[in-house]
Parts: C-alpha cells; sequence; structure tokens
C-alpha cells in the first residue's frame, strides 16, 4: 500500500513511496526504543528489522531515530510520526484479523505474563479447554511478577493482582478475588487466636511486599472497617509462597481466595482467622499495550474472564 504525503518547505516537491508494513515496523521499534526486542515481538531478524527502518527514514527524507551502540532515542520528527501512525497500524491491524476471521479462527503466539501463584493454581483448570477452543493460538507464558515496561514491554497481556501504577498500559479489570486472613493451627495453638482485629498487632504477619506502603490491613466487616498497622518478619512478593510460610507456622498472612487457592489451602491445613472479617478484594487486571488489542488476545481474555468468576464465586 503506498501513500503520498505533502512535506513543506524543502522537501515539498518530494513524492514519498512508503510501505504501509514499514511503517508498523517503525512503530514497533519507536514502541521499544530497541531493535533487538522489537525484532523478536515481530519474530524477524534484526539486521531486516533495522534495514527496513532504514528505507523508511530515506523514503521520507528526515532521521526518526538517534542510533547509539547501547541505545535508540526517537528524533523530533519521529516521536511525531509514531504518534500519528500507531493508532493507524492498530486500526490496520485489528481490519486485518477481522476479515481474517471471517475464514478461520484468531492464530498466532501469543505471549502472557502471569504471576506463578495464578499460573499454577488457575491456568491447569481452563488451559485445555481454551486449546481445544482455539488450536492455532500458542501460548508462551512468562512466569513472572516484574513490572511491565510500556515501552519495552514483551508481552500481548500481562496478568497482574492489585492496583496498578500510572503507565502507557491499558488496564482492564477481570475480577475482584475475595481476600481473607489464614494461619496454621500450630501458629494460633502457640500465639492464640485473634478475637479482634487490633490483636494482629501482637502477632507475626506474612505481608505482600510493597516498596513504598506502610505494612496496614484495612479489614472489613459489613459497615465497620478496622485498620491495622500490622508487622513480622517475613513479606513475599508470592501469595503461594506466602501461603506456605503460614502452613509451615510462621504467622498469619492474607491470600486471594478463588476456587482452586480454596483447594490449595484445605490441603495445607490452613485455618480462616477472624472470620468474620476480611481485607478488600484482589483485583485482577489484564494489561495491554493497545486499547485495540489482537484478535488471539481478546479470545484468551474473553475465554478466562468467566471461568475466573465462577471460580471467585466458588470461593466464597
Amino acid at each position: 500500500m503506498a501513500y503520498n504525503y505533502p512535506v513543506s518547505g524543502k522537501l515539498n516537491s518530494i513524492v514519498m513511496d512508503v510501505q504501509l508494513n514499514d511503517i508498523a515496523l517503525y512503530v514497533e521499534v519507536a514502541k521499544r526504543k530497541n531493535f533487538s526486542r522489537a525484532a523478536q515481538a515481530l519474530d524477524i531478524p534484526t539486521s531486516t528489522l533495522s534495514r527496513r527502518v532504514s528505507e523508511l527514514e530515506r523514503g521520507i527524507g528526515m532521521r526518526l531515530l538517534n542510533r547509539s551502540t547501547r541505545r535508540i532515542d526517537l528524533t523530533e520528527a519521529g516521536k511525531i510520526y509514531y504518534e500519528r501512525c500507531r493508532h493507524l497500524v492498530d486500526e490496520a491491524r485489528v481490519a486485518h484479523e477481522q476479515l481474517a476471521s471471517l475464514s478461520g479462527q484468531p492464530k498466532g503466539k501469543l505471549r502472557i505474563s502471569i504471576s506463578t501463584s495464578l499460573a499454577q493454581l488457575f491456568l491447569p483448570a481452563v488451559m485445555g479447554a481454551f486449546a481445544q477452543k482455539y488450536p492455532e493460538i500458542e501460548c508462551d507464558f512468562d512466569l513472572s511478577a516484574r513490572a511491565i515496561d510500556p515501552i519495552s514491554n514483551p508481552f500481548d497481556v500481562a496478568l497482574r493482582f492489585g492496583a496498578q501504577p500510572d503507565s502507557n498500559l491499558i488496564a482492564r479489570r477481570l475480577v475482584l478475588m475475595p481476600n481473607q486472613l489464614y494461619a496454621s493451627p500450630d501458629y494460633l495453638a502457640a500465639n492464640g487466636v485473634p478475637q479482634v482485629p487490633q490483636d494482629l498487632v501482637h502477632h507475626q504477619c506474612l505481608r505482600q511486599t510493597r516498596s513504598k506502603e506502610p505494612s496496614v490491613w484495612v479489614l472489613h466487616n459489613g459497615d465497620m472497617v478496622e485498620r491495622v498497622e500490622v508487622g513480622g518478619q517475613m513479606s513475599a512478593s508470592h501469595a503461594g509462597v506466602l501461603g506456605r510460610l503460614a502452613s509451615s507456622g510462621m504467622g498469619i498472612t492474607s491470600l486471594p481466595v478463588f476456587d482452586a487457592m480454596r483447594r490449595a489451602i484445605d490441603q495445607s491445613g490452613l485455618v480462616r482467622v477472624l472470620p468474620e472479617w476480611h481485607l478488600a478484594p484482589v483485583p485482577l487486571y489484564a494489561l495491554l499495550p493497545t486499547r485495540t488489542p489482537p484478535a488471539k488476545t481478546t479470545a484468551f481474555l474473553d475465554f478466562i474472564e468467566p471461568h475466573l468468576h465462577d471460580s471467585t464465586s466458588a470461593a466464597t
């Protein structure tokens, strides 16, 4: 597909023959500011990608990228071109996929970043049925809880618990998971059973790691709300690790509860602490690089969302 662009100044007599595919390649590089990561996402050689972007710059007659051995940056023209073209590329891709879907199912490699605990407990229950329904989608799971950089992000979707920091990623809330307190019978026998939320001050509380947040648990019981500043020797970013620490008698922890997690809790022997109270439900978000995700991503999210709702309903 070729486009003729009028260019002001000394370039206004130049007619540029620009390929839409090359614009799409440039958008991917500009988004990630890295040729290698963009080439990986596009599944093409880095050398080919670099050559095609250079050809685009020659066709336009302007430098879009400042390259160095360590990084690339967008020129002023490159920033303008990226902002104007990225939406066009998204719309063109969606239009292409909609036409393709008339004759077949969504297809391609789907890169998913997901926490280890959610992957271990939830995915085995749903991915068999997903694979049967969408045999042409190849799922590549990265079991990680690291922050997603919207620029260098190599994933089609990331699933993350809890409030998300502001970024250029699009956050779609999938479900709210009940959040309850648990401990082992041995720990409670040795340290006493909390009767009211403020009793937690005197216990070892196993907390989710939060780098800049105070260790405050906000508990709810109907209209009643209690804020408790808790402490303890251990914290972790992984719910499964917190559950195992609690089951070994190390303290009291909060766990997001869904059907598979409930079975794991039952098998571990953990018991509910302050059963009339609970923490605020934990949201699970899908983080997306665009408001118009590809068909393979939409198929995945539309498939797992009702299963997540059923799972949390069964756990309450």
